[in-house]
């Protein structure tokens, strides 16, 4: 169950119809991002973990989240948008991998990341090509050269070679791998346009089970509960956020009462 959650207000929401007296949630109305970040979870390992075991053999409702891609009408995906992707999902390193937040959700506030330091170097003008006069008629070829070879990072320090002072700053140039790129990387994952296309509704069942919604596909589905009491069923709007979507990615690979076991509070203990 997700509990002790904080929300932003960039986290996404769906609705549930919760079945009070049954205390399950029966199914959620969701917003396009909400099934993209659904359908994102085969884009990771467990995609492939479907494919090799068979939807059938998994024990939780990833299964039935990859059956929902099978069956979705190409109506409904977003033009260049290949099943494919999700079905038959690449296997990325984890070097790759583990530098996004996941699946495109909000990720929790970070430390805020130490400016780096300013470096400064010897402010001698001199090359190797000049003579340096040590008095008492000894001369020295380069000596200053090897000024290039100290930096600090405390303006006006002496330099150890020539003893002048060192306030010439320096520039840092970032490596391939370093944070920046990284970032514009992740941000470009997740201002893409996503999966599914944003014209209807969908429909999510507790076992993650996402169709189009419509009116009549709504009572049918309270006709297969077999809701008898209406007066019991109630709407519930939920957060989903970086700590709900781990929740989510937990449940779905262990039970097919996903959205009950994450955003329910769990049941009481009975007396005996």
């Amino acid at each position: 169950m997700a509990a002790n959650t904080t929300t932003t207000s960039s986290a996404l929401s769906m609705k549930l119809l919760v079945d009070t007296k049954a205390r399950r949630v029966l199914f959620a109305e969701a917003s396009k991002d909400v099934v993209d970040f659904l359908f994102s979870l085969l884009s990771l390992p467990v995609g492939t973990a479907v494919k090799l075991l068979g939807k059938e053999a998994m024990v939780g409702s990833v299964g039935r989240l990859y059956a929902s891609v099978e069956k979705l009408d190409a109506t409904y995906v977003q033009a260049g948008a290949a099943k494919d992707a999700l079905l038959h999902p690449t296997v990325f390193s984890a070097a790759v991998s583990n530098q996004s937040s996941l699946l495109g959700l909000p990720p929790p506030p970070s430390p805020q990341l130490p400016q780096p330091k300013t470096f400064y170097r010897c402010n001698s003008e001199c090359n190797s090509d000049d003579y340096m006069d040590y008095g008492y008629g000894s001369r020295s070829r380069g000596t200053c050269h090897s000024c290039r070879g100290y930096i600090t990072d405390a303006y006006g320090t002496t330099c150890t070679s020539c003893g002048g002072q060192m306030t010439i700053q320096l520039t840092l140039l970032p490596s391939a791998g370093s944070g920046g790129q990284v970032a514009a990387k992740a941000a470009a994952v997740v201002s893409g346009k996503g999966f599914v296309q944003g014209i209807v509704t969908y429909t999510v069942m507790d076992d993650l089970t996402v169709t189009p919604m419509s009116s009549i596909s709504s009572i049918t589905q309270l006709n297969t509960f077999a809701v008898k009491d209406l007066a019991a069923l109630q709407e519930k709007t939920v957060q989903l956020g970086y700590n709900e979507g781990l929740e989510i990615l937990k449940a779905s690979l262990q039970s097919r009462t996903v959205l009950t076991d994450v955003f329910l509070p769990q049941k009481p203990p009975s007396n005996a």
